[in-house]
């Protein structure tokens, strides 16, 4: 995408006043988003991109906020932000059906989470998708237990905290030992000079409306396309599939053996198989987007 210009936020004394500039920007209807989207898609019009990415610049904030835990500037992780928003637009369809919001998120929070992992140097933090998921959930959990300042974590919390995050106790321990030398106190000073604390970055744990939204539009966008990858089943496997992976409780391996006269080794056999036509399709299907990696989240 050709270079954009946005409002400066160099520093976190500019923050206020670039978050009353952006807001300058008005939001777009469905019509006009999808107008400007087309316009760009097909015409490569870079007025129509740059209204498109300065529209959305107040979502861009909104999710950085949600990563004000972790010590890193605000305006940094704004910049992370609006660069991850700028590559949706460059990939945006709005023939798909989906608000650029709801399809923007994604790539929002993939830069600003991989700017933090980055920063926090993943060569002591992990590199796989699951030290990088035990990472973020490890500090959200942290936070609702108000132990953020903690340093070692007594046994019963570390017990709770594997529970709800269905991990190994150890691995707990020994992401909280990384991560303990990056931890504040939340009344620490951002500034020897200054007058705001790291508790007031701090994001509230309180879920707004516009939070529910982004929730609801996340699971609809979800669902969405794990319904279309199920066509690529037949109906056996739709069905067993839908059994053990969907249902809730599971239905069971002998109960789909009698159903369908097979032996459970064969139900288990196409089960595997139907998961795998599955994500294959996923990953077809998401292959312009390698970026959203935290859908499984």
């Amino acid at each position: 995408m050709p270079n954009i210009t946005l409002p400066s936020i160099s520093s976190q004394g500019s923050l206020s006043k670039y978050l009353i500039e952006i807001k300058k920007f008005p939001m777009l209807k469905l019509e006009e988003e999808y107008t400007l989207a087309k316009s760009w898609k097909e015409k490569k019009d870079i007025n129509s991109a740059h209204k498109l990415v300065t529209s959305h610049l107040r979502l861009v904030a909104k999710i950085a906020m949600q990563y004000r835990g972790y010590g890193l500037p605000i305006p940094d992780l704004i910049s992370e932000g609006n660069i991850g928003l700028m590559q949706a637009v460059k990939r945006f369809d709005p023939d798909k059906g989906f608000r650029l919001a709801t399809y923007a998120m994604w790539w929002i929070k993939a830069a600003i989470q991989e700017y933090i992992l980055h920063s926090w140097s993943l060569v002591k933090i992990g590199t796989t998708a699951a030290q990088k998921k035990l990472f973020f959930n490890l500090r959200k959990i942290k936070n609702e237990l108000k132990l953020i300042n903690d340093g070692n974590l007594r046994p019963e919390e570390i017990q709770t905290i594997s529970q709800r995050l269905d991990v190994e106790e150890k691995e707990v321990v020994d992401m909280n030992n990384r991560m303990a030398g990056h931890d504040h106190s939340l009344n620490a000073p951002l500034k020897q000079d200054g007058n705001l604390e790291w508790q007031d970055w701090l994001v509230d744990s309180g879920t707004s409306q516009e939070e529910l939204l982004e929730e609801n539009q996340e699971y609809k966008f979800r669902k969405t396309i794990l319904m279309n990858s199920l066509t690529v089943l037949n109906e056996r496997e739709k069905y067993i599939f839908k059994a053990r992976r969907l249902k809730e409780p599971q239905t069971t391996l002998d109960e789909l053996s009698k159903n369908f006269k097979i032996s459970r080794e064969r139900v288990r056999q196409i089960e595997v198989k139907a998961f795998e036509k599955v994500q294959n399709y996923i990953k077809h299907l998401m292959k312009d987007k390698n970026q959203i990696k935290f859908l499984e989240k």
